[in-house]
């Protein structure tokens, strides 16, 4: 991330105080750079003829970007992929796990596939490794590292560990251990380059399936590691539900028991895994959701501002959704990587998709779908023959402009009013009717004023972001 100014750290830090004059610590606001995400609901007072709903993302034309195309890739299953950009290298990175001993899928027809799929008893996953200059064209590199078959001309950085999620440590002092990984077990690994890691520590006190995408990241909010994994919760002599569960380190060695923090409604709505990302003062999760019904899976939104307590944005409607032509590179199954890329011009979401059912024979792939920038999710309009209203609750303020990040159709605007402490307009702004990112809302007169209110009114546009500049 860029670094912050002085004046803008006393902006934060003044929200901050604000805040926390009038909200408990499951309220209370903190923000990155001075932007707002229109998703935090902790920001609006009140909102008229407006919903909240989730981003649109485009899938790439490109799609799949990789696929099992080794003798050592012989099912990718959900891929549990990590992306990173690396700026020091101008390279994306990417380790994923493939089932390395299994049965491939690869060459089968539909009707091959209606047959049971029962993985073989010596079954065995690994970590591989690949690169990109540009995100879209990839290199799986022989490392020489790990013998297959008797060789070690593959791309193979491990065996054994599954689920395992990979993070860059900005925090981390240590050059030896800069990156870091969790997988089931739940077991731990550090690494200078990505590619050689330390031997493998099972953590004490954690008692978890840990069978799906395991991720751990730091958040700054709270200054420790957290761990998201899965556990399970038993309905009955039966029915199991997977549930998202958390563990947090000071120190990335020891960790906290498990908890639970999210899960879903019944059987058809179950949180597989979540991938999660700090971004603009919150932690967005990317969790996969499973049906048992139709043994499918799709990425949906949710956030959290401490990383216990979480919401979802728009449950039940995919925020990346599996394709509705069977056999298709992500018919079956779509499950994020962890984590987005951030462009200037758009939000990477890399995701493992893959074309049949998840207990089915299936072939999976690297895919890439993009968001607009800050496009998580926005305020649309409920009617359309009625303007919408979105307001914010009274905000300390004590900079010069204020940007907006909107989709505007044809016809549609954006215009936005600010308001006293008192609940008076002091100002109202020109409209804005081409879409923009961080697009600067022109007033009338100056905004003098240490605590405002803002109200975004608009027609035909959909509202992301807004951002207090200097």
């Amino acid at each position: 991330m860029g670094s912050i100014s002085n004046k803008s750290l006393i902006i934060h830090t003044l929200i901050i105080i604000f805040i926390n004059l009038s909200c408990d610590q499951n309220t209370k606001v903190e923000y990155q750079n001075n932007k707002f995400l229109f998703l935090d609901d902790r920001l609006i007072e009140n909102n008229k003829n407006a919903k909240l709903v989730v981003g649109t993302i485009k899938k790439n034309k490109a799609n799949p970007l990789f696929v099992e195309d080794k003798p050592w890739e012989k099912r990718f299953d959900n891929l549990y992929g990590n992306i990173i950009y690396n700026e020091d290298e101008n390279l994306y990175q990417c380790w994923y796990s493939p089932f390395i001993v299994d049965y491939s899928s690869k060459g089968m027809t539909l009707v091959e596939r209606q047959k049971p799929y029962d993985p073989p008893s010596d079954r065995e996953m690994g970590i591989s490794y690949a690169y990109s200059k540009d995100g879209i064209n990839w290199v799986k590199p022989e490392l020489g590292l790990v013998e297959f078959e008797g060789n070690k001309n593959n791309n193979l950085i491990w065996r054994g560990p599954h689920g395992t999620g990979i993070f860059r440590d900005f925090n981390e002092k240590n050059p030896l251990k800069k990156y870091k990984a969790i997988f089931q077990g739940i077991s731990i690994s550090t690494s200078k380059d990505g590619v050689n890691w330390s031997k493998s520590k099972r953590i004490k006190g954690v008692d978890v399936a840990g069978d799906t995408h395991n991720n751990a990241f730091w958040a700054p909010t709270i200054g420790k590691y957290v761990g998201i994994t899965r556990t399970w919760h038993r309905i009955g002599e039966k029915e199991l539900w997977r549930q998202v569960a958390r563990i947090e380190s000071d120190d990335f060695i020891n960790w906290t028991k498990e908890e639970v923090v999210l899960q879903g409604e019944n059987i058809n709505d179950q949180m597989y895994a979540m991938p999660v990302f700090y971004y603009a003062g919150l932690y967005i999760g990317l969790p996969a959701i499973y049906s048992s019904e139709s043994d499918r899976t799709w990425t949906e939104l949710a956030w959290s501002v401490d990383t216990k307590n979480w919401k979802r944005i728009s449950p039940g409607i995919p925020l990346i959704p599996t394709s509705d032509k069977v056999l298709d590179y992500d018919y079956g199954c779509v499950y994020a990587c962890a984590s987005p890329i951030f462009l200037k011009n758009e939000i990477r979401l890399y995701y493992g998709g893959s074309d049949y059912l998840h207990f089915g024979w299936r072939n999976g792939s690297l895919c890439l779908a993009t968001l607009r920038p800050d496009g998580f999710a926005g305020y649309e309009q409920l009617r359309k023959d009625q303007t919408a209203k979105v307001k914010t609750k009274l905000m300390p303020f004590n900079a010069k402009s204020v940007l907006i990040s909107a989709d505007i159709s044809d016809n549609g605007w954006v215009k936005t009013k600010i308001f006293d402490k008192n609940g008076k307009q002091v100002a109202a702004s020109d409209k804005i009717i081409r879409t923009t990112t961080n697009g600067i809302l022109h007033f009338q007169k100056n905004i003098n004023l240490n605590e405002i209110q803002l109200e975004f009114e608009f027609d035909k546009a959909k509202l992301y972001s807004f951002t207090f500049s200097n």
